[in-house]
């Protein structure tokens, strides 16, 4: 009985430890948390862009993280051609980076990257234009319920403008900084998003909203809800406690009743050991 309370306090223990080192690591974001457990559970290819932005200006630099593969067993795709990155390939702690130093108007379109076996990562679609003013928003797709802020950005870097923001065509908003803020993004608030500054237009760019952490693994755009994949296994691991302590529980009353039953039937001409009646 004692070494079974023993085991499962050091486990409870080990567990707790785990899940806050997890959390401080990877921060509160559901997104971060969800998109950690998609690589546990499912080993999956994720591509994302530092910075992670959807529009361009020519002749900026550019990384492309494939994250969830070893090193030198990524490809990297850009319009359907293999774009090389043996010089700027390196290793990070979750996969591969590729770094284009100057980046041009003919390299926009589809970005992926996948495994020498072929397995693919989810699609980026960015734009870059020679044009004087673009939209910063959100390359990768965003959670329901995240503020998100969109930036107006200009190449001639004045510190005083007024910049208009469209969605679908519609005028949504001005600001006198460049910036808006969507609080607590829903589905409705997806949409071709552009803005502009004196008459200058930036290109359109999708903001993707979804509910939950969503990969596609390859062209056929299979998906995996990671987030339910998540809430099982807690969902499991906690019913695993909870029957492990019950059972210790039971255990022990058992063992407490047989005791208390044995001492109370004892008498002078008699005496006991352990559990047994001489």
């Amino acid at each position: 009985h004692e070494h079974l309370s023993i085991c499962f306090y050091q486990f409870v223990i080990s567990f707790f430890f785990i899940s806050v080192s997890i959390v401080a690591y990877f921060g509160f974001s559901k997104t971060k948390v969800n998109r950690f457990f998609f690589f546990v559970v499912s080993d999956a290819v994720f591509l994302r862009v530092v910075p992670n932005r959807s529009q361009f200006f020519e002749y900026e630099p550019v990384t492309f993280y494939c994250e969830g593969v070893s090193h030198h067993n990524v490809l990297h795709k850009l319009k359907d051609k293999i774009q090389s990155c043996s010089n700027s390939n390196k290793k990070t702690a979750t996969g591969s980076s590729c770094t284009v130093n100057a980046i041009y108007v003919d390299d926009s379109g589809k970005h992926w990257c996948e495994t020498r076996e072929g397995k693919r990562s989810n699609i980026i679609n960015i734009t870059v234009t020679a044009g004087s003013v673009i939209l910063e928003s959100p390359v990768v797709p965003v959670m329901e319920g995240e503020d998100v802020t969109l930036s107006c950005r200009s190449k001639m870097n004045s510190s005083t403008f007024t910049a208009d923001f469209y969605k679908d065509g519609l005028n949504i908003s001005s600001s006198s900084k460049g910036i808006v803020t969507i609080h607590k993004v829903s589905k409705s608030d997806e949409g071709l998003y552009k803005c502009s500054i004196s008459g200058a237009e930036s290109p359109e760019s999708w903001l993707n909203v979804t509910d939950s952490f969503i990969t596609f693994i390859d062209s056929s755009e299979h998906s995996c809800n990671v987030y339910l994949i998540l809430r099982t296994v807690f969902t499991i691991m906690l019913v695993a406690l909870l029957l492990l302590l019950l059972g210790l529980l039971h255990h022990g009353k058992i063992g407490a009743t047989t005791a208390n039953s044995c001492s109370t039937s004892c008498k002078c001409n008699c005496h006991c050991t352990g559990n047994k009646r001489i």
